[in-house]
């Protein structure tokens, strides 16, 4: 159980009896028994959900390992477009940039340019 052999559970149960009384005994130990049995469902319950998500991560690992080998030009394509993107976000912010610029320039008028 907790690596307590039965002289000592003998023991605890005993001095359990001493300290609590008869009356109180049967009363503590089923209280003791159901929040047992509800960390045991608790925990059941947290590992069971582990396991699923694990399996669903490695399915999805499978399938996507599946489709770069039967379709591998979609795969490329798809890999390409991740390349493509921040250099098109670099590009975007660059023109954005001169965008700004340019208002700037026009909303200073002519006679910031003579200065």
């Amino acid at each position: 159980m907790f690596g307590i052999g039965s002289t000592e559970l003998i023991v605890i149960l005993i001095v359990a009896l001493i300290v609590i009384g008869p009356a109180k005994l049967p009363e503590m130990a089923r209280s003791l028994g159901k929040a047992l049995g509800e960390f045991r469902r608790v925990s059941t319950d947290v590992k069971r959900t582990i396991e699923m998500e694990a399996e669903q991560a490695d399915q999805k690992a499978r399938t996507d390992q599946a489709k770069k080998e039967l379709f591998p030009e979609a795969a490329a394509s798809a890999a390409a477009q991740k390349d493509e993107a921040p250099a098109k976000d670099q590009a975007e912010a660059q023109v954005a940039g001169t965008d700004k610029d340019k208002a700037e320039a026009q909303a200073a008028g002519p006679d910031k340019d003579k200065a």
